[in-house]
């Protein structure tokens, strides 16, 4: 009779249960209110304060804040492109995960783990509104406000001891404010060469989860601690100022970093050509390396001499050995007027072996085409030792464009002092009354550097560096920046003008060891200028 008692009440038990929830099913569909009313429509600002305060979760950002853009074309343009982005992104994601996948399943005894269906649904993701942050460093950051209401299919099947089991996603809604920063910029397609992201608060994120057909996500307190867990691990590895980091290309490279030093000593000219009314010339040879911005470097005044002797060197940082080539130019010198050229030639870094001198007699030219029959008449020559030294892999610059890594000063650099760098970038609203070709004229300790002018522009970009070799640090200094302006046409009244002008102390550069900052001109209704200058001790 035990036996028999206890069957009959496990049957009682079962059938009472299936008996109450059907009841249950049936009273939650049929004793629903009859008396829904028609929602209530009005305009907002017939609103009271208290349903206003209820739709300001739903009410694009670009309207609740003015530092938002609205970025209509954005989601247009996600919309039509969704179907075929949604394919192309399911794709990436099983070439990304499947691998991993085949390689943590052998540690728990699986047998497969394969995606049946993969869709993000019909419904792409809007974007609420985009800020973006200016910055004086080489980065562009954006805040994007992300609202995502999905219908994916995620189907997962795992097969492990001859039995299958199934994990589906369904109805997927995704709030975040993620920040993208794309740093550094670089002159190379896609003209970034990094990509970090993080989240600005902790994303909302709610889901259908089905286990073996049934919803897990029905199951009494299930529902908010999963929702949370995502919301506090999501938060733990990407919340600002934590960040992912997606690496484009190598911004080494891309920024064309410093990878040797090319040591070039002018030796001698012979057989230069007459240039002067008495029957000689004063030579000297300027050198350039390619691809550079910084201004030639030169040699002494050879004065009245067709075979001049310098035996003078020069340094120069070599950053793509392949493609750089070192030109040089010889100069007749001349007291008034412009400087009359002699010739010229150059020498490409490829053709020279690493570690090996090498003194080289090159032919002056009057042009670098080979093919010009100009070029067959003799013009003299020059005689030139060169030696590239790459650098060694504990001596090359580790500077991943991250503002806060400073170069050191080279070697020569006199003890207690340093290099101050001065790194003009940009300027900006300059207005000149004649004309406005801008350039930059620095004078710093009686020593006068100039930019090269930018002609009929009101925002220059120069981008030109300079070097001050200095025996102690500039600390009591500053330095006169100046906007000049400068017109060649014939029988102007006015042929230079002040755009504006800006005195920069340089106790901070000292302290700080660099400044990047945009300075208002003086003199000047509008005018600014971007300098960049950096203190570099040995």
């Amino acid at each position: 009779m035990g036996m028999i008692s206890t069957v009959m009440g496990f049957l009682g038990f079962g059938v009472g249960t299936v008996f109450g929830l059907v009841i249950g099913y049936f009273l939650f569909i049929y004793l629903q209110p009859t008396d829904v009313k028609d929602p209530d429509i009005r305009p907002l600002t017939e609103q009271d304060s208290d349903i206003l305060q209820k739709l300001l979760p739903e009410i694009p950002l670009w309207i609740k804040n003015p530092d938002y853009d609205r970025i209509d074309w954005l989601n247009k343009f996600v919309e039509l492109m969704w179907p075929y982005l949604n394919k192309a992104i399911c794709k990436t994601v099983k070439q990304i995960a499947e691998p991993i996948i085949a390689e943590q399943i052998p540690k728990y005894k699986i047998d497969s783990v394969e995606f049946e269906v993969l869709t993000l649904g019909s419904l792409p993701p809007t974007f609420q509104g985009i800020k973006v942050y200016s910055t004086e460093e080489k980065e562009l950051i954006m805040e994007l406000a992300l609202k995502w209401a999905s219908n994916p299919n995620i189907l997962v099947a795992a097969k492990a001891f001859g039995l299958q089991a199934t994990v589906q996603v369904l109805d997927l809604q995704v709030f975040a404010s993620p920040r993208i920063t794309l740093k550094p910029l670089v002159p190379s397609f896609p003209c970034f060469a990094n990509i970090f992201v993080s989240l600005m608060e902790k994303p909302h994120v709610d889901f259908g989860l089905k286990l073996l057909n049934a919803d897990v996500m029905s199951i009494p307190g299930l529902y908010r601690f999963v929702q949370q867990l995502i919301k506090d691990q999501v938060a733990n590895m990407y919340l600002w100022p934590k960040r992912l980091e997606i690496q484009i290309m190598d911004s080494a490279k891309a920024m064309k970093k410093p990878v040797g030093i090319l040591n070039v000593k002018v030796v001698r000219a012979m057989k230069l050509k007459k240039k002067d009314l008495l029957g000689a010339s004063d030579p000297y040879v300027k050198l350039k390396l390619s691809e550079e911005k910084l201004p030639s470097k030169k040699t002494t005044v050879k004065h009245k001499n067709l075979n001049p002797e310098w035996n003078e060197e020069f340094n120069f940082v070599v950053k793509d050995p392949e493609a750089q080539v070192l030109q040089f130019s010889v100069y007749d010198w001349e007291q008034v007027g412009s400087h009359d050229k002699m010739g010229l030639n150059i020498v490409p870094l490829k053709d020279l072996t690493p570690e090996e001198p090498k003194v080289l007699t090159l032919q002056l030219l009057k042009n670098p085409n080979s093919g010009d029959a100009q070029n067959d008449k003799s013009r003299g020559q020059l005689v030139l030792e060169v030696e590239y030294k790459p650098f060694d892999d504990n001596e090359a610059p580790n500077d991943n464009e991250d503002s806060n890594n400073m170069q050191k000063a080279p070697e020569g650099t006199p003890d207690g002092g340093g290099l101050l760098v001065v790194i003009v970038h940009e300027g900006q609203d300059l207005e000149g009354k004649h004309h406005t070709n801008p350039s930059v004229r620095l004078l710093f300790r009686g020593e006068e550097k100039r930019t090269k002018p930018v002609k009929k522009s009101r925002d220059p970009r120069w981008e030109e560096e300079f070097q001050f070799t200095l025996e102690e640090p500039p600390t009591n200094n500053r330095i006169h920046v100046e906007v000049v302006s400068t017109s060649s046409r014939m029988g102007l009244r006015h042929p230079k003008e002040t755009l504006g002008y800006v005195d920069i102390y340089l106790s901070d550069v000292v302290t700080n060891k660099r400044i990047n900052e945009r300075y208002n001109l003086i003199d000047s209704k509008n005018g600014r200028i971007q300098i960049e200058m950096q203190w570099r001790t040995a």
